[in-house]
C-alpha cells in the first residue's frame, strides 16, 4: 500500500530540489525562492530517506533475494536501483562538514542529480507503463532546466547551478 507512494513522493522531493535553481533565476527578486535555496539540501535528503524507505518496501514485498535478482534486469527495476545507488552519495554528502572537505568536488558530485531524476524518470514510466504520470510530474523539470541552460550559455555560464 505505501510502495508506491513513497516512490512518488521521492521523485517530488527529487523535483523540488532541482526547480529550485532555475525559479530563482525566473524570479531574482522574489525572497520566497531564495528562502527555499537555502533549504534545498532538506529537500534532496528528502528524496533519499523516502526511495530509502521506497526500496526498503519493495524488498520486503519481493521477498527474497533470489526473486529481486530474477527482475533486477527489467528497465523498470535496475533504473530505479541506479537512481537508489546514486542517491546514496548524494545524500551521504549533504551536510556542511562534506561540502568543506570536498571543495568544489562537492558540486561535481552533486551533479549527478541529473542521472537519478532521469533514471526516476525510466523507472516510473516503466514500472507503471504509463507515461502520462511521470510525464506530468517531469516536464515542468525538463521545461525549467532548459531554462536555465538556455540562461546560462547565454551568459556564458554552461555549467552554473
Amino acid at each position: 500500500m505505501l510502495l508506491h507512494p513513497t516512490g512518488e513522493f521521492s521523485a517530488r522531493f527529487l523535483i523540488i530540489a532541482m526547480i529550485l535553481t532555475p525559479m530563482r533565476m525566473l524570479f531574482p527578486g522574489s525572497g520566497f525562492w531564495r528562502w527555499m535555496m537555502k533549504r534545498r539540501r532538506y529537500y534532496g535528503v528528502a528524496a533519499f530517506a523516502y526511495a530509502a524507505f521506497h526500496t526498503l518496501l519493495y524488498v520486503l514485498d519481493i521477498g527474497s533475494l533470489e526473486a529481486i535478482l530474477g527482475e533486477a534486469l527489467a528497465l523498470g527495476i535496475w533504473t530505479g536501483w541506479l537512481a537508489f545507488f546514486v542517491f546514496v552519495p548524494l545524500a551521504a554528502t549533504s551536510n556542511d562538514w562534506s561540502i568543506r572537505q570536498m571543495g568544489p568536488n562537492w558540486k561535481t558530485l552533486q551533479r549527478w542529480v541529473y542521472v537519478a531524476a532521469i533514471a526516476t524518470l525510466l523507472h516510473w514510466i516503466f514500472v507503471h507503463n504509463n507515461f502520462g504520470p511521470a510525464l506530468v510530474h517531469f516536464i515542468p523539470l525538463a521545461g525549467l532546466e532548459t531554462y536555465r541552460l538556455w540562461k546560462n550559455f547565454k551568459h556564458g555560464r554552461a555549467l552554473a547551478a
